[in-house]
């Protein structure tokens, strides 16, 4: 746009100053270029008033809302997992395994090759055989066997198995 359409455009809408406004009155008095321009200005600036804006449907902030939040149910949570915990229970599980793997091998015994690796003497490993008495696998295998009915029953539940029957 230029100048002339901006000063008049701010002269229709009101937004310009007092000392602007009486200076566009005189140059619409006076000048013709001016005054023709702010009848065009004038006649299309009613035309728009006379058109209708369009308005959304009544539940369109609904659907809007609604789209947003599936969105967000796509996207995964992200679980607040400490480190520390996951880096302990891995440091555990690699002792006990790497204890195990040399248990395993300091009681191979192997008959021909002579190849024979044993524990340092001060070095004791616990006697197991005091820990798997008879009511202690009872109590281990009774926790199972309770264990395994329940998640039986919740892939049932889940399959929906259980409705039917």
């Amino acid at each position: 746009m230029n100048t002339i359409e901006e000063k008049l455009w701010n002269y229709i809408d009101g937004t310009c100053s007092d000392e602007e406004r009486k200076a566009i009155d005189i140059l619409i008095g006076q000048d013709e270029v001016y005054r023709r321009k702010y009848e065009q200005l004038l006649a299309l600036n009613k035309e728009f008033s006379k058109v209708e804006l369009d308005e959304p449907p009544m539940a369109f902030t609904y659907n809007v809302m609604e789209a947003i939040r599936a969105e967000h149910a796509r996207q995964p949570l992200k679980a607040g997992i400490n480190k520390r915990i996951i880096k302990g229970i891995s440091g555990f599980f690699i002792v006990s395994i790497a204890l195990l793997l040399i248990l395993t091998i300091s009681n191979v015994h192997t008959g021909t090759a002579n190849i024979s690796v044993h524990l340092p003497d001060n070095l004791r490993l616990p006697d197991i055989k005091n820990y798997l008495s008879k009511p202690v696998l009872e109590g281990f295998l009774f926790f199972d066997i309770v264990l395994g009915l329940f998640l039986f029953d919740a892939w049932l539940r889940r399959k929906g198995v259980s409705k039917q029957v």
